[in-house]
């Protein structure tokens, strides 16, 4: 059992909180519905910070293990592994709660309320934000937010691990610099196509204790008051028993940005009656005067706060400490030689290999004596972490890492190459001033190890990032400043040239795709990263990342970055050929697929289950990410859909037979008014290790096997 299935549990925490609520004040209810809540001591009630992150391990808190960003470890492909992430991350945390417990340390990320994960959708590679999702696909968003939440919350029949919160709800992707004013305008069918289907997985599966509002309106009304998403989907059509919180400050912008109100009082009566219950911000201090002025019932409020003690106390933190195992979790295991191994493990596992000419791919060190390193990310901190990041005992870059590998045994030349996204190094320099520099390294070297790509200055959330970029969206998908000037030297000098990635969005590489001999996307790896892509390099461990976004060409082939129809967005429903295709990633060994067929008649409504077996037909062991996807024969429907995933690790020669059930769902399409429906006219599914699309073919020269349902 656990607490989610422990109703006489959930109903007496319930009891329990609104006998706390009955004995209050309404000043004092004001109050706990900010996001630093006081403490109530003649109720023994102690102070509480809701504000904490883990969107890739405990941040803004001190020492914790940084996984890669969540772009990266979506590119895993694998839930199993984002529940055991979850599951460390929130070890870490609640060993950092008691620590900070005892010093009765209630600051500021210190507490037990995650905002994490985010489950928005990546639907266009401009985003800044983006590489804090899963991706643009709502099918692999919701099988891995799903499993970070159970992560993150646990499996204790009594209390919750922690408190996860599913965000920014519900249709949220940029721009940044309009977030504040802007109405993302979203029909029904994509919303339940799209937007809605990670935020109702986490709730109605996982069981997520929180949700959070985004700060845009939808639809003309802002999400963190809009009865509509807060009510009568969220609560009353998911069935969500957890509490609602505002993002920070967005009730603010109730009549500062979006103009829908005229005054705080206002804001704080449209956002607390339309069901959001915390305010992330400072705004509801007015909810007294609101009450007051007739704006809001009490009762209203009476039921936001038992809906956050209700929270507090599945987290144990009113009870006696001997009660919570939790509370047992000693401070060692922070930053632990076991946390450092999953760190790497993680990172090797999220990096995805587009291409290898000529299998140049791994690198054998006998037959190398200089290596040549150049590029702005080869040596650069900031480019293993992204964004929403804690503090890491050790920094592994991509130099390092390399360095730490070859050891005495290969000469390793390093160069900068270049500065991030300006024409130099330096203030005083001239432009490309380290080009010579680059051009006798490459003279040098037998093998050219290019770093490029960007950092959470360059892509990320509005007034995070310090540069000319400015609101955190790209301008483009180009390679910022001179990399690309850097790269063609490199070329130019006739040494083998791979180039490294560490990013946390789509880069239109075509001209790398041409010219160069091998690409390696490593996203933004976390601590341990530079390890893990030197293992990569070098045959260590063989790459099995897939895209969990769609590589474009360029920014011209994109609609216009306002517009949040999904018409020509994503692999779902773009026309065009990608540069690489979502669910693309090669691998050093190959598999072959045999013996695919129906475990059964296949009945949609019921579920359909699909045999096959895969073998490892190369000579390096190796890890298979076999992908289904389902294509209804309707001639408005979107293109093949994800909807199955299973991992498969196969020594080499070895074959194993497996299955993959498809439910009900996989084969449901939403029309205009937003209701599921059945194509009369049959489904096609897809079993193989990449989407069935001409570009994935072409790219892997092997086919996905059909199977045809009339």
């Amino acid at each position: 059992m656990e607490l989610n299935e422990n109703k006489d549990k959930l109903r007496a925490y319930r009891e329990r909180a609104k006998a706390l609520v009955a004995q209050m004040t309404l000043e004092e209810k004001v109050e706990q519905t900010l996001y630093n809540s006081p403490a109530v001591e003649r109720l023994g009630i102690k102070a509480y910070n809701w504000w904490n992150e883990a969107l890739h391990g405990v941040a803004r808190a001190g020492t914790a293990t940084v996984f890669p960003q969540a772009i990266g470890m979506a590119a895993t492909f694998d839930e199993d592994l984002l529940e055991q992430v979850g599951d460390a991350v929130s070890t870490e945390a609640r060993a950092k709660f008691n620590m900070q417990q005892r010093g009765k340390d209630t600051d500021i990320y210190k507490g037990l309320t995650f905002w994490a994960p985010n489950v928005n959708i990546f639907r266009d590679p401009r985003w800044g934000r983006g590489h804090e999702t899963f991706g643009e696909d709502p099918y692999l968003t919701s099988r891995l937010g799903v499993r970070y939440v159970q992560g993150l919350q646990g499996h204790d029949e009594n209390y919750l691990k922690a408190a996860a919160c599913a965000k920014h709800f519900a249709v949220h992707s940029g721009p940044e610099a309009l977030r504040h004013e802007f109405d993302a305008v979203a029909t029904k069918q994509d919303m339940r196509e799209t937007y809605f289907p990670a935020f109702r997985a986490c709730v109605q599966e996982g069981h997520v204790e929180a949700v959070m509002g985004a700060y845009n309106r939808t639809n003309g009304v802002p999400c963190c008051g809009s009865h509509e998403l807060l009510i009568d989907i969220l609560r009353d059509e998911w069935g969500f028993e957890g509490h609602v919180t505002s993002d920070c400050w967005a009730i603010r912008d109730f009549y500062e940005g979006h103009k829908v109100t005229s005054n705080a009082q206002e804001s704080v009566a449209m956002a607390m009656t339309n069901g959001c219950d915390l305010n992330c911000g400072t705004l509801y201090s007015y909810l007294v005067q609101a009450v007051k002025e007739g704006l809001v019932e009490e009762s209203r409020i009476d039921e936001a706060v038992t809906n956050l003690f209700t929270s507090r106390m599945k987290l144990g933190v009113f009870d006696q400490k001997e009660d919570n195992p939790f509370d047992r979790i000693p401070y060692s295991v922070v930053d632990s030689k076991e946390m450092r191994a999953l760190n790497r493990e993680v990172s090797t596992r999220s990096i995805v290999l587009l291409k290898n000419e000529n299998n140049i791919l791994p690198l054998d060190r006998k037959r190398l004596k200089t290596v040549g390193v150049i590029g702005p990310n080869a040596d650069s901190r900031s480019a293993l972490v992204g964004n929403y990041e804690g503090t890491a005992s050790r920094y592994v870059t991509v130099l390092e890492g390399i360095q730490d590998y070859l050891g005495d045994d290969v000469r390793v030349m390093y160069s900068l190459g270049c500065h991030l996204y300006k024409d130099r190094t330096t203030g005083l320099a001239e432009a490309n001033d380290r080009s010579s520099e680059v051009r006798g390294i490459c003279a040098e070297s037998d093998v050219i190890i290019a770093v490029m790509g960007m950092d959470a200055t360059l892509e990320g959330e509005q007034g995070d990032t310090s540069n000319e970029y400015g609101c955190g969206d790209k301008p483009d998908l180009r390679l910022p400043g001179i990399q690309h000037d850097i790269l063609k030297i490199a070329k130019e000098s006739g040494k083998p040239v791979i180039l490294v990635v560490l990013c946390g969005s789509a880069t239109a590489l075509t001209w790398e795709q041409e010219h160069l001999d091998a690409i390696v996307q490593g996203w933004y790896p976390g601590a341990q990263g530079g390890k893990a892509i030197a293992d990569i390099l070098f045959g260590e461990a063989n790459p099995q990342g897939k895209l969990p976004v769609t590589f474009y060409r360029s920014t011209e082939e994109l609609p216009d970055f306002e517009d949040y129809s999904m018409k020509g967005r994503t692999y779902r429903y773009m026309t065009q050929e990608a540069l690489y295709p979502f669910g693309y990633g090669l691998s050093y060994t190959t598999y072959d697929y045999s013996n695919v067929g129906f475990a059964g008649a296949p009945d949609i409504r019921q579920g359909v289950e699909i045999h096959f077996t895969v073998k490892n037909t190369g000579a390096m062991d190796g890890t298979e990410t076999v992908q289904a996807y389902v294509k209804a024969k309707r001639e408005d429907a979107p293109n093949a859909q994800l909807k199955g995933i299973r991992k498969v690790t196969l020594r080499a020669g070895e074959e194993k037979t497996l299955t993959i059930r498809l439910s009900p769902e996989a084969f449901q399409l939403y029309n205009e008014d937003g209701i599921a429906e059945y194509a009369a006219e049959g489904y096609e599914i897809s079993i193989g290790g990449s989407q069935p699309d001409a570009r994935s073919c072409a790219l892997t020269g092997t086919k996905t096997h059909l199977l045809q349902i009339v």
